[in-house]
């Protein structure tokens, strides 16, 4: 969208508009029209808001996903327009645009340092909602648990909960498969990417071998135990989804998801994540990959498709044990588990909306999450739900709407009552007649590979 920084004036508007929103005064003129402002942080990174013509009162500070360090405040474009037709405020950080596109050493500091900038330059808001995006939602989580007194409730949409950690295992363990089971005796670097070109290089060979594999029942069965690894949804864009027992069909699909560019945005982002850290930061040394498959919820899949091939799976499970002897560095990793995980505990109260086919940021991290948000004592201040649909951060403008108002009834009354729950939220997104919506009853299951915050 244009946009454009305030003029004096404006700004001045501003400042009334807010002082009117916590007094009650109806004496303040607001700006006709929604404006725009911004400025940049002590660390270099900017910010920007856009204010509504007639402000309620609440901001809704926004962290947005993994890519360039350009500030945004809204997770589209659609549902910026419909929140400020509903009178929200937004606001949020570009992250430090000095360093790496995994920003986790300034997201949550940034976005901290914008509500404060926006306090200077408009008001304070009467309420503070967070609202975070993919990676952004990672950046969500940590403010849900830090921002006790600034942040008032959260609400994260395809949020990488899981943490970094977790993230940079899994995915290795799936590399790791492809390049031993499909490049076998080939020298495939995996991690210690020197630049993004050494981890595009990697991505196209293991692509490729993908590909080739494709064709024949052996490979096949291989891509379907590396899928397993990564926690691959077997339901891809375009297509139905398969029929319980279909290990075919169910391998097809996570091939489509493989075959479209997967695989070069994680060795991309793994290569983000070791310029942040300082270092590799997985490993599989010790990891039993058979143990690893038992807890994946398409290990039926896996059998299946071995028994068809007639290969032997104990003996690849075996091969790739026995193969593990990557190690991490231990710095970087310990600077990964401070600023790239959440879950030790909630300070506000946090709504996570997730599709339910979800090939980035799989909705098994909600699994994990809520597990260590439980162990914390604060399961009371979390509740998760879901949407039918194949796609990460595939939500309507509804949808996403919907879950602002849920989280936004918790604050103000102190309870969940049902606002969260799949019924109330597909009523509730429906009834706002900005697109459709596909809240559903689901769990998630074991996220897979998961060894450290």
């Amino acid at each position: 969208m244009p946009r454009r920084l305030l003029r004096i004036p404006a700004v001045s508007a501003a400042l009334a508009l807010g002082a009117a929103a916590l007094t009650g005064s109806a004496s303040a003129t607001p700006p006709a029209v929604p404006s725009h402002l911004g400025g940049t942080l002590a660390d270099g990174a900017t910010w920007v808001a856009d204010l509504p013509s007639h402000w309620n009162g609440t901001l809704l500070l926004f962290s947005h996903g993994y890519g360039p360090t350009t500030a945004q405040d809204a997770p589209s474009d659609d549902a910026r327009t419909a929140l400020l037709a509903e009178g929200y405020a937004l606001a949020g950080s570009s992250y430090d645009p000095h360093g790496s596109w995994w920003a986790l050493n300034s997201a949550e500091r940034d976005q901290f340092a914008t509500l404060d900038a926006f306090t200077r330059t408009v008001a304070r808001p009467a309420r503070t909602l967070s609202v975070g995006q993919s990676m952004g939602g990672l950046v969500n989580a940590r403010i849900a648990r830090d921002g006790a007194g600034r942040v008032d409730g959260a609400l994260g949409l395809c949020g990488l909960v899981g943490g970094g950690v977790d993230l940079d295992d899994y995915q290795y363990d799936a590399e790791y498969a492809i390049a031993s089971l499909l490049l076998p005796g080939q020298d495939v670097p995996l991690s210690g990417f020197a630049d993004a070109g050494a981890a595009a290089a990697t991505a196209q060979r293991l692509t490729a071998a993908v590909t080739a594999a494709q064709a024949t029942p052996a490979g096949r069965a291989r891509i379907a135990l590396a899928a397993a690894y990564l926690n691959l949804t077997d339901w891809a864009p375009g297509q139905n989804p398969p029929a319980a027992g279909d290990a075919e069909g169910q391998e097809a699909q996570q091939f489509a998801w493989l075959s479209q560019g997967l695989l070069a945005f994680i060795e991309n982002g793994r290569w983000s994540i070791e310029q942040s850290a300082g270092g590799n930061t997985s490993f599989n040394a010790g990891v039993d990959y058979a143990a690893l498959l038992r807890r994946s919820e398409h290990a039926a899949e896996v059998r299946a498709l071995y028994r068809e091939a007639g290969l032997d799976l104990r003996a690849d499970l075996t091969s790739l044990t026995r193969g593990a002897h990557l190690h991490a560095d231990a710095q970087a990793r310990r600077t990964l588990q401070a600023t790239s995980t959440a879950g030790q505990g909630l300070a506000a109260p946090l709504l996570d909306l997730h599709t339910t086919s979800d090939q980035l940021v799989p909705v098994e991290q909600e699994a994990a999450f809520a597990a260590r948000v439980r162990a914390a004592g604060d399961g009371a201040r979390l509740r998760q739900a879901y949407v039918a649909r194949q796609g990460h951060c595939a939500f309507t403008t509804a949808e996403m709407v919907a879950g602002v108002h849920a989280i936004g009834h918790r604050v103000a009354t102190g309870r969940w009552d049902d606002v969260a729950e799949p019924a109330a939220l597909q009523r509730a997104a429906l009834a706002l007649n900005l697109g459709g919506a596909a809240f559903v009853p689901y769990r998630p299951g074991p996220l897979v590979g998961a060894r450290g915050r």
